[in-house]
């Protein structure tokens, strides 16, 4: 069994050892956040833009770009910097809050709250996997392709996404840079080099002289840039070290954890069977030497008791035929007669009920009953309530998929009826305990379960765009969680869910599973 175990164990971890391929569900999700930043013109009656560049979030109003995306603007107050983002018509000012030359990078701010946007989180760093990686911008040669005029680039538009693999990191003028293969142009500068999650490597920044067919390499400003940097400016962004891998990945390794506890589960069923039979034949063997022995000693008794009947009989006889020469041998052979009679009553009834070979088996369950009492363990109480009072739930890195999410401790109330924290119903469908979670700001929608069995908890998160959000909030809409309590609830929000549930996509962005311990009176785990 330990060798399977092991086998699927090395086997998940190679899986999981391969460079994952950039999923286009995330770097869909973190085209979101990245923004066209505009060098606009209001010197005259009319707004005219003069250039552009790209840029992305790091909170929901910061944004990120290269130094020399806004140069102009620093040093000609008749230009404003634009924000136009990827969706929706919220374009917007921003002002710059810090700029670097010297690693040319720049910090802008959205300051009158007509504009939210989705972060993207930073990956923890680059690391020796030389992957797929994605740059996404607003390349000025695809707008002139599509015959955009530059009125037209105040409209929100996608992003343009290529692909390429990172080709290592090394120093580059004064500061540290990434080199790819992703393509970019002009208008790309200030967007975001993503992993195959969708996390930020770098900011895109310039290409290398290319001449004739000479391969073409471009620069990011790297992490090691980029951290100090918002740091230095109060901003914390989100950073995601965890290992890259996809949904079908974390799937697969599900399944083989699931092979492998269902193999160890039947290699203890085959052991303890097997012990179980060992138990019972040596039971039988310790039976049949027991009924054996009481088989022999009663039909000794008997014959014993026999040979005594025998003996006093004939002594009672003797007795009587000397009556005539000594009467007073009467009594001594009533005494005689008697002894002989309950000898051989006793001897009868000894071997009557001396044990039959049908009594062994009833003994052998006399023996494995007393041995599985001597056995039995005390339950734990906190396993009996599996799943009921307060939970503390920490995230398993090793079964989870983050790219943007907090992943800080969860601690909520478990009732048996799926309520939770006295106030939050959750549905049940299938042995599924599940809540679905669309907030008004965030543009992400959750999907909780509980397992109490397990005490497992999940949240798989949906990274959605502006319109499959709005429908999703519609469809919140049309209906309202029953309370805690109420006669079927459980059914009910089960089935008002099911709509909404039906707009998702086939899989999440996002996986993040819990260990959850029962926390009762400060203890964790119900010990003491």
């Amino acid at each position: 069994m330990t060798a399977i175990l092991r086998l699927l164990t090395a086997l998940v971890a190679l899986a999981l050892a391969v460079p994952a391929a950039a999923d286009p569900a995330d770097i869909d999700a973190a085209a979101r956040g990245v923004v066209r930043v505009v060098l606009i013109d209001r010197s005259g009656d009319e707004v005219v833009p003069v250039t552009h560049g790209s840029g992305f979030a790091v909170t929901p109003t910061m944004i990120v770009t290269n130094a020399h995306v806004i140069r102009e603007a620093l040093l000609d107050d008749t230009l404003r910097i634009g924000i136009v983002p990827s969706q929706g018509d919220a374009g917007t000012f921003a002002t710059p809050v810090a700029v670097s030359p010297r690693n040319d990078l720049a910090l802008l701010e959205v300051t009158d709250g007509s504009l939210r946007l989705p972060p993207l989180s930073l990956a923890g760093g680059v690391g020796s996997n030389m992957g797929e990686v994605s740059a996404v911008g607003y390349p000025m040669n695809v707008d002139l392709a599509q015959g955009l005029e530059m009125a037209d680039i105040f409209r929100a538009q996608p992003p343009v996404k290529s692909r390429g693999f990172l080709s290592g990191e090394r120093p580059s003028r004064q500061f540290d840079t990434i080199l790819h293969t992703a393509p970019i142009a002009r208008g790309n500068s200030g967007g975001p080099l993503l992993d195959g999650c969708g996390r930020v490597l770098g900011v895109n920044s310039f290409g290398a002289d290319s001449a004739g067919s000479d391969a073409e390499f471009y620069f990011a400003v790297s992490l090691r840039e980029l951290l100090p940097f918002l740091r230095e400016n109060d901003v914390d962004p989100s950073v995601n070290a965890l290992p890259c891998r996809s949904i079908e990945e974390l799937n697969a390794a599900e399944r083989a954890r699931f092979e492998a506890q269902r193999a160890e589960a039947q290699a203890l069923i085959e052991a303890r069977e097997a012990e179980q039979r060992e138990a019972r034949d040596t039971a039988r063997m310790q039976a049949q030497i027991e009924v054996m022995d009481a088989r022999d000693n009663a039909m000794a008794m008997a014959m014993v008791l026999l040979l005594v009947a025998i003996g006093a009989g004939y002594a009672a006889a003797q007795l009587r035929a000397g009556l005539a020469e000594n009467p007073d041998n009467r009594n001594r052979a009533l005494i005689a007669a008697g002894i002989a009679g309950a000898a051989l009553i006793g001897a009868a009834l000894i071997w009557i009920t001396r044990p039959g070979f049908d009594t062994i088996e009833d003994r052998v369950a006399e023996l494995m009953g007393e041995q599985a009492g001597d056995g039995d363990e005390a339950v734990d109480p906190t396993l009996a309530q599996a799943g009921d009072g307060t939970l503390l739930c920490t995230l398993d890195p090793a079964r989870s998929r983050v790219t943007v999410a907090r992943t800080d401790d969860v601690e909520f109330d478990w009732n048996a009826d799926g309520c939770v924290n006295e106030r939050t119903q959750y549905g049940l469908v299938g042995g599924d305990w599940t809540r679905v979670l669309v907030p008004r700001e965030e543009e992400a929608v959750s999907v909780s379960s509980y397992d109490p069995e397990t005490r497992t908890f999940q949240t798989d998160r949906y990274l959605l765009g502006r319109s499959d959000m709005q429908a999703a909030r519609e469809a919140r809409r049309e209906y309202t969680p029953p309370a805690c309590g109420v006669t079927d609830a459980a059914r009910q929000l089960a089935e008002q869910q099911s709509a909404l549930l039906a707009l998702l996509p086939d899989r999440p962005n996002e996986r993040l599973v819990y260990n959850c311990e029962t926390k009762r009176d400060g203890v964790i785990g119900g010990s003491e």
